[in-house]
């Protein structure tokens, strides 16, 4: 199955200001996981991802006027994109094609900020209207002047994810030729206070599929990838495409994922049907692999079912930049696409012992091997599960 094209991809995160700093972190294992500098917080402990970029430099990177209303995280979506367009060599985005942007909290930093401003400062109101998810995805659109099909997603954790797949099917439907997707999230009062009560935070660097996991770190990042239908590429190189994928929802429960993984097992399993292939042709699965002992457990149930006793190679690369939340789809996407290009999978950093139910154990070292086709995983509270397949353009 040839898939739909993804030609460009543009990123920012705790690991890399762009592509190639985001692949030297990658390759030597660099974790961007430390204690909050530019995020304020009393929970000064907790660590996070967070971007060494503070949003006055943000604001003179994209050449911001004064009294604009982006929020952090839409000047770091704005960003990734214009890496996007760097690394693709377009000087400028058609103005037909379409952008999906997913994203958790939209631009509630702001909220957070001025909230107790807005009685008696009417200039900040401005920015009541940022909060919205789909108001950052409109003034990207605006920015980039892409005149064309603008959506928004959020379904937690899943939202970038879900993106990526609304994407690829409006390309398959011939409803689009070209399409920006993906996701922005910026570290948050209201998700990290949120998580701290869940008590699922660690103060420890976090260690996905360990048995001694005891929590995430939460991350901010921003990571777009470009689709473009087959007849409009041109000479752009092809550096993957989306073969399949699937979402499900178990409605479980609000937060936690089912004991046995069901809503993770019927996204695999239908990202499988869409691509046309067995569970054996998957060569790597790039993990949601939050570090939480209910998450990696769950998932690990769910990799029973689909591959019985043969689950490929697997890793989470969240103890690199944190759980980016509604980027993490995106995020992982491109960490995706990079290990087909390198022909190397990313080591779960951290991992010391496999989790005494399953004796399931992770790639622990960046390792050189054959992958054509890999799944990447993003479950969202409430069970929204989505699984992407992702297949090296031969």
């Amino acid at each position: 199955m040839k898939g739909v094209a993804i030609t460009g991809m543009g990123i920012i995160s705790s690991i890399g200001r762009d592509l190639e700093e985001t692949s030297d972190s990658l390759k030597s294992g660099r974790s961007g996981i430390d204690k909050p500098n530019i995020f304020q917080t009393k929970h000064s402990n907790i660590l996070v991802g967070e971007i060494s970029f503070s949003n006055s430099e943000l604001e003179n990177n994209l050449d911001l006027e004064m009294n604009h209303t982006f929020s952090r995280a839409t000047m770091l979506g704005a960003y990734a994109i214009k890496q996007l367009l760097v690394n693709t060599g377009l000087k400028d985005i058609p103005s037909e094609t379409g952008i999906i942007s997913g994203t958790s909290v939209g631009g509630i930093d702001m909220t957070e900020r001025y909230f107790h401003d807005y009685p008696e400062n009417t200039e900040n109101r401005r920015f009541i209207r940022a909060q919205h998810p789909g108001f950052s995805t409109e003034m990207i659109a605006e920015y980039f002047g892409l005149k064309g099909f603008v959506s928004t997603i959020s379904t937690a954790c899943s939202s970038s994810a879900n993106a990526i797949m609304m994407g690829a099917r409006m390309i398959e439907s011939g409803k689009l030729k070209r399409v920006i997707v993906g996701g922005s999230d910026c570290l948050t009062k209201f998700t990290l206070n949120g998580f701290h009560s869940l008590m699922i935070l660690s103060e420890n660097n976090c260690r996905p599929f360990d048995q001694d996991r005891d929590g995430l770190n939460l991350g901010e990042a921003a990571a777009y990838i470009l689709l473009e239908a087959d007849d409009c590429i041109g000479d752009r190189k092809v550096l993957g495409r989306v073969t399949g994928y699937g979402n499900a929802n178990d409605a479980f429960h609000q937060t936690a994922s089912s004991e046995n993984g069901e809503g993770a097992y019927l996204a695999i399993s239908k990202a499988l049907k869409k691509a046309g292939i067995k569970s054996r042709d998957i060569d790597y699965i790039n993990a949601h692999g939050t570090g939480t002992k209910n998450n990696d457990l769950s998932e690990s149930f769910a990799f029973q079912r689909a591959f019985g006793d043969e689950i490929p190679p697997f890793s989470s690369t969240k103890a690199y930049t944190g759980h980016t939340l509604g980027a993490a789809g995106a995020v992982e996407a491109i960490f995706s696409l990079i290990s087909l290009q390198e022909q190397k999978v990313f080591p779960n950093l951290n991992f010391k012992s496999g989790m005494k139910e399953t004796g399931l154990f992770p790639v622990t070292k960046p390792t050189k091997m054959k992958i054509s086709n890999i799944l990447s995983n993003s479950f969202g509270f409430g069970g929204n599960c989505t699984s992407l397949i992702f297949q090296k353009d031969e």
